[in-house]
């Protein structure tokens, strides 16, 4: 008798949503705690649905109090006694080891943020002949050749030459912008080098050059020290992924061999995202059409699109993915509502209001496309001493989060049919069937008669958020008529869904100081 080979299948499980978390501000204290508050936090952002988080730059600054960004050794992880301090402003390496492994115990990636660029803080300078460039064109120079005293000497006397005995010295960068003999600021380049090439080319004729000391990754040595770091930090850390800062500003050529050596040095599914700030998927395109494997790049023009609607009387919601990336390479989109550059205070900030927020956030964690990334300060809110922000949308963002992770599954179906109230439905799969419906308004209380699907028939729906009152009875054929507040968003479940009564576990006053 022969065998129905069929009756022996099996549907593979529905994978959970991914969701990433940036897990800093720009003014997080410069108390050396962050990686510990950091650990306090990761099982609670775990039962909510993150998969991986970006920590800082973990690498020695110039001072404690630094970010990471003016970043001077490499491979000073918070272990040695440099730049005024043992530990990071975020912390030790020990400490930092204990949060890779209680990420780890609790399957949490950790994306590291790569700063590649520039080095600063040098031990000493040194003479070297350079020009002077047109700060709006970098390909002009302005001057004739002349000695200048350059913050090039880079010896890393505190960390003696353990992990790397590689020092740094003027023939290994580019270009500066600061001359210590007269205190002249310009921007220099070193005569005998010229500017990558392979980098953004759409503004000031060349955009290699960014800040402090511009590392010329033409140099073999440098090729070779850097890409020895990248498989050592990704052995130390158990790293899942690589943000990388500044990712205009050096050489694509580079950073493709940068990640074909960790490719083969470290096999592993990798995740890697650049930082593209800028308002053109265009160039975007170009950008990740040169590069030869899979990579990702941050929606800028998206997050501006969130910043004009907010800003702007009545505007089409229909409208918010035009130019956006996600809408033309959803698989290479991180999608993000606000990051350490865009709040307040900082050089690439736009105002974005409150309301607009929670639109924004049900857009990226509960729509199908794009690889959702949740902002620090909009879950803990930010430590700016010149403006204090709570946690964004009355502390709602872990509900949405957490939505995702239960309900947000299947196919999509789309009511954008009016300029100032849309909403979707997510159908559910085989084994997440619950499915949800979302409706947003900027523009008085909303409503959608749209359909969750016959089997779902009777069943008694409310809106997770608590924002909007009342219930919704599935009729026979699945339909309902969903509704939100004025200027605002409703996600509306089965009441009797599994998690609905986890949904508000997480609370940021309890995960974190």
């Amino acid at each position: 008798m022969a065998t129905d080979t069929k009756t022996d299948e099996r549907v593979p499980p529905t994978p959970v949503n991914a969701c990433m978390v940036q897990a800093f501000e720009w003014y997080v204290p410069a108390d050396q705690k962050h990686w510990k508050r950091l650990a306090k936090v990761i099982p609670g952002l775990n039962s909510i649905g993150v998969s991986n988080i970006w920590i800082p730059p973990a690498c020695k600054a110039t001072s404690p109090q630094g970010n990471g960004y003016d970043i001077y050794d490499l491979y000073d992880l918070g272990e040695f006694d440099q730049k005024g301090s043992v530990p990071t402003k975020w912390g030790s390496r020990e400490d930092l080891i204990a949060l890779r492994d209680l990420a780890k115990e609790h399957s949490v990636g950790l994306y590291f943020d790569v700063v590649l660029n520039h080095k600063a803080g040098a031990d000493h300078t040194e003479r070297c002949k350079v020009v002077e460039v047109d700060p709006n064109d970098r390909t002009k120079a302005i001057s004739d050749p002349y000695d200048i005293d350059g913050w090039f000497g880079f010896d890393f006397e505190g960390r003696g030459g353990k992990y790397s005995d590689m020092k740094y010295h003027w023939e290994h960068f580019s270009g500066t912008d600061f001359n210590n003999e007269n205190g002249k600021k310009a921007i220099y380049s070193i005569v005998g080098k010229e500017w990558s090439p392979a980098v953004d080319t759409s503004e000031k004729g060349n955009f290699d050059y960014l800040m402090f000391a511009d590392v010329d990754f033409s140099h073999p040595k440098v090729q070779e020290d850097v890409k020895n770091w990248g498989v050592w930090v990704t052995k130390e850390l158990k790293l899942n992924g690589m943000r990388f800062d500044a990712a205009r500003h050096f050489s694509e050529k580079f950073l493709k061999d940068f990640i074909h050596h960790l490719d083969e040095n470290v096999p592993q599914s990798w995740f890697f995202v650049g930082e593209w700030w800028q308002d053109s998927a265009e160039n975007m395109h170009k950008y990740l059409a040169m590069l030869d494997r899979k990579f990702s790049l941050f929606d800028a023009p998206l997050f501006y699109n969130f910043c004009e609607i907010s800003t702007s009387e009545r505007a089409d919601l229909r409208r918010v993915f035009d130019g956006g990336l996600v809408q033309t390479m959803p698989v290479n989109a991180v999608t993000v509502v606000g990051n350490h550059d865009t709040q307040f205070g900082q050089a690439s900030y736009v105002k974005m209001e409150g309301w607009m927020k929670a639109l924004a956030y049900a857009i990226i964690l509960l729509r199908i496309d794009g690889y959702p990334c949740v902002f620090y300060g909009d879950l803990f809110g930010i430590k700016n001493p010149d403006r204090e922000e709570p946690p964004a949308s009355d502390g709602k963002i872990p509900v949405m989060m957490a939505a995702r992770k239960f309900y947000s599954y299947g196919t999509q179906d789309d009511y954008w049919d009016e300029p100032n109230c849309v909403g979707w439905v997510r159908k559910g799969t085989h084994d997440k069937s619950y499915g949800l419906a979302v409706v947003l308004s900027n523009a008085g209380p909303g409503t959608k008669w749209m359909s969750v699907g016959a089997e779902h028939k009777g069943e008694v729906w409310t809106d997770v958020l608590g924002w909007e009152q009342g219930e919704v009875v599935i009729n026979d054929d699945g339909w309902g008529e969903f509704t939100c507040p004025g200027t605002s968003c409703a996600i509306w479940v089965n009441k009797d869904a599994p998690g609905r009564d986890r949904l508000n576990d997480f609370d940021a006053d309890i995960y974190a100081e």
